[in-house]
C-alpha cells in the first residue's frame, strides 16, 4: 500500500539454527577462508568467536523479549557491536596473560573437558562423542583446546586482579541494622464523624479563593477538531458473502481444534542415559524420594519440564503407559528423542467434539471478518491515489465505503476512533495544512484524518464550575477539620495513654520493619514511622482521614535468626561483587588503552551480513 503511514511488514527474518549444547563451540563454514576478524596485541580474533557471541547475545535478547529476535531487530539494540567489544576485550586479556606467563596445563584441560555434558557417553567423557562434536561445530580437537587454555588462564587472571577484595562486613551489618531495626506503635484512625461541630460552608469568597488557587483543576485540555473518514472490518462484515462450502472446508482443515481425542496432562523428566533414569525410578518406587525431589536433584523447576495437554501419539513410546496411568503416576523410564525420561500424568482431559454446525456461526464469522480486512486492503491503493489527487477526507467519504467523521479530541478521549492507538498518535502529532495520509488500525482498518483547528487549554468560568469548585472545597475544609481535631487529640496522648480512654479504636503492630506495609495507611506512613522517637505521638494526613500513631518501642533486629544471617550475606557479597566489577573494570580499561587493537570493519560487515 504505497505512501500508507503505517507500513505492513512481513514477518521477521529469524536467524539461522544456533548449535545446541555446544555453547562454547565455534560456528565455522560461515566465512570461506576468512578466519581473523583482525589481531589484538598479538592475538587473533577469530571470526567463529565473534559468530559464536553474536549467537549467543541474539539468543539472549530473544529470550528476554519471548520471541525469536531477528539480527536487524538485535543490530538496532546494538548487539553486535556489543558482542565485538566482548571478544576484544576477551582477548586483550588472553594477550595480557600469555605476556604474564599465565598458562594452563593438560590436567587442567582434561579436567574442563570431561565435566562438559555435550561430551558424555557411556556414564562419563566420551572421546568419539567428543570428536563427533567438534566436527559437527566444525572446529579441531587442537583449536577447540586451545581456546579452554586461554579462557583457564584468563580466569586465572581475572581471579587475580579482583580477588583481593576483602570481606565487606562493616557495610553489610550497617546496611541490616537499617533494613532490620524494628518499630512496635499503637495507632488509630479519625474521620469526620469525630468532628465536634459541621464544617461551615463555603463562601463566595471562599469559591474564588480556592478557584484562584487551583485553576489546573478546572482547565480544559487542549481540544483538536479533527474531520477523519475510517472503514473497520466490523463495519462491512455483515455484507461479506460466506458459502457454506467456504465453512465446511476451513472447519475440516482446523479438524484437530474442533475434535480432540483424550488427552493428558504430563510433565517428563530426561535423564542422559537409561541407568540414571532407572535409578531414579528405583527411588520413587522405593519411597526414597519424590517427583518433586528429582526434579530439584537436576536443577529443574516444574515448569521446565511440564508438557501441557499431549495426545497418546504425541508421548510415542511412552504413551500406552502414561494413559493407562493414574493422575500422580510416574511411568518409565521410556526413550525419547532427548533421552530415556520419567512421565508423570498429572489429569485426564475428555475428548471433545465441536459438530460442524455448532462451529459454523463462530467459522463465519471469522471468514467473513478476513473477507473485509481482504476488501479494505485491496481498496487501499485506490484510497491513495485519490489521496494523491487531492481528495478530502469528505471526497472519500462520498467516492468510497469509508464513512465520514468529526471529533473535538483531547488526550483524555479514548472512545470510537479515539480507542485506537494509530489514531491518537496521529490526532496529537497532525498540524494544520498537513497532507492526508491513509493509515492503518490494529483490527485491519483504515483511516485519514484533517485538522482543522485547535483550542487552547482554557481555564473555565467559575460560574461553570462553581458547584465542583464548592465540592472540591469542601472535601479540603473538612480534612483540614479532620487533622486539627486529630492533632487535638494526639497532644493528650502519653506514653502509656490507653486509646480506648479518648473514644478511640486502638490498633498496635509488633516489630515493623522498612519494608512492612500497614492497610489502610497512606504510602508516607513508613517514612514518618522511621523518623519518630519512643513515646512520641504524631498525626499523619491520609487524605479522607487522619491516622494518630504512637510509636511504643524500637528493636534491633536479631542477629542471630536465619533470614538475618542470610540477608547479611547477601548484601555483603552483593557489595563485594560490586567493588570486584568496578576493579576489574578499570584493570580492563587499562589494559585496552595499551593494547594495540586492529580490526578489519570489512569483515565484520561480511559476517554481519550472513545473519541478515
Amino acid at each position: 500500500m504505497a505512501q500508507k503511514g503505517n507500513k505492513r511488514y512481513g514477518a521477521w527474518i529469524v536467524v539461522g539454527v544456533v548449535l545446541v549444547g555446544l555453547a562454547g563451540f565455534g560456528t565455522g563454514g560461515l566465512t570461506g577462508n576468512v578466519r581473523s576478524l583482525g589481531t589484538v596485541g598479538e592475538k587473533d580474533v577469530s571470526v567463529a568467536s565473534y559468530q559464536q557471541a553474536l549467537n549467543q547475545q541474539i539468543r539472549a535478547l530473544s529470550q528476554q523479549f519471548g520471541t525469536a529476535i531477528s539480527f536487524q531487530q538485535a543490530h538496532s539494540f546494538g548487539v553486535d557491536q556489543s558482542a565485538l567489544n566482548q571478544i576484544i576485550l576477551f582477548r586483550t586479556l588472553d594477550n595480557e596473560a600469555t605476556q604474564l606467563g599465565i598458562s594452563a596445563g593438560d590436567e587442567a584441560v582434561f579436567d574442563v573437558l570431561q565435566d562438559n555434558p555435550a561430551f558424555q557417553g557411556g556414564g562419563g567423557f566420551n572421546r568419539d562423542t567428543y570428536r563427533l562434536a567438534l566436527q559437527q561445530s566444525g572446529q579441531s580437537e587442537a583449536e577447540y583446546e586451545t581456546g579452554l587454555r586461554e579462557e583457564i588462564a584468563r580466569t586465572l587472571l581475572q581471579g587475580a586482579v579482583v580477588g583481593g577484595v576483602p570481606p565487606i562486613d562493616a557495610y553489610a551489618d550497617a546496611l541490616v541494622q537499617y533494613i532490620g531495626e524494628q518499630r512496635s506503635i499503637t495507632w488509630a484512625t479519625i474521620t469526620a464523624d469525630a468532628l465536634q461541630s459541621p464544617v461551615p460552608g463555603a463562601t463566595e469568597a471562599d469559591q474564588q479563593a480556592y478557584y484562584d488557587a487551583n485553576p489546573e483543576a478546572f482547565t480544559l485540555p487542549e481540544t483538536r477538531d479533527i474531520t477523519y473518514a475510517w472503514l473497520t472490518p466490523s463495519m462491512i462484515q455483515d455484507q461479506m458473502e460466506v458459502t457454506d462450502e467456504a465453512i465446511a472446508a476451513l472447519y475440516e482443515a482446523r479438524i484437530g481444534e474442533f475434535v480432540q481425542p483424550e488427552r493428558r496432562l504430563v510433565e517428563r523428566l530426561v535423564y542422559v542415559d537409561q541407568a540414571r533414569a532407572e535409578a531414579a525410578m528405583a527411588q520413587l518406587d522405593a519411597g526414597e524420594a519424590t517427583f518433586e525431589d528429582l526434579v530439584a536433584e537436576r536443577g529443574l523447576a516444574l515448569s521446565d519440564i511440564d508438557l501441557g495437554d499431549v495426545s497418546q501419539d504425541e508421548l510415542r513410546d511412552a504413551g500406552e503407559a502414561v494413559f493407562a496411568a493414574d493422575p500422580s503416576d510416574v511411568v518409565g523410564p521410556f526413550n525419547t528423542p532427548l533421552g530415556p525420561a520419567l512421565f508423570r500424568m498429572n489429569a485426564i482431559l475428555a475428548a471433545q467434539e465441536t459438530t460442524l454446525e455448532a462451529a459454523t456461526p463462530r467459522l463465519r464469522e471469522e471468514l467473513a471478518g478476513n473477507a473485509a480486512r481482504e476488501f479494505i486492503n485491496d481498496s487501499a491503493d485506490g484510497i491513495v491515489d485519490l489521496l494523491a489527487g487531492g481528495a478530502t477526507p469528505e471526497d472519500l467519504a462520498e467516492r468510497t465505503d469509508l464513512e465520514l467523521g468529526m471529533i473535538n479530541w483531547t488526550s483524555e478521549l479514548s472512545e470510537g476512533i479515539a480507542a485506537y492507538d494509530t489514531f491518537r498518535r496521529e490526532a496529537a502529532s497532525v498540524a494544520e495544512g498537513d497532507f492526508p495520509e491513509l493509515q492503518d488500525l490494529s483490527d485491519g482498518g483504515i483511516f485519514v484524518l484533517r485538522l482543522d483547528g485547535i483550542t487552547p487549554p482554557t481555564l473555565q468560568p467559575l460560574d461553570d464550575v462553581r458547584e465542583a469548585v464548592t465540592d472540591a472545597w469542601q472535601t479540603q475544609a473538612r480534612q483540614k477539620a479532620v487533622i486539627a481535631r486529630a492533632e487535638e487529640i494526639a497532644a493528650s496522648i502519653e506514653p502509656l495513654t490507653d486509646f480506648s480512654t479518648l473514644d478511640l479504636e486502638p490498633l498496635t503492630e509488633e516489630a515493623l520493619t522498612r519494608r512492612s506495609f500497614v492497610e489502610g495507611t497512606p504510602p508516607a506512613f513508613n517514612d514518618a514511622l522511621f523518623e519518630m522517637t519512643i513515646g512520641e505521638t504524631r498525626v499523619i494526613d491520609a487524605f479522607d482521614r487522619a491516622i494518630i500513631v504512637r510509636l511504643d518501642d524500637i528493636a534491633a533486629p536479631d542477629e542471630t535468626a536465619e533470614d538475618t544471617i542470610a540477608q547479611r550475606e547477601a548484601i555483603a557479597d552483593t557489595a563485594a561483587a560490586g567493588i570486584r566489577q568496578d576493579i576489574f573494570e578499570a584493570y580492563a580499561t587499562a589494559l585496552q588503552e595499551d593494547t594495540e587493537v586492529n580490526i578489519n570493519q570489512t569483515t565484520v560487515n561480511a559476517v554481519n551480513a550472513l545473519f541478515q
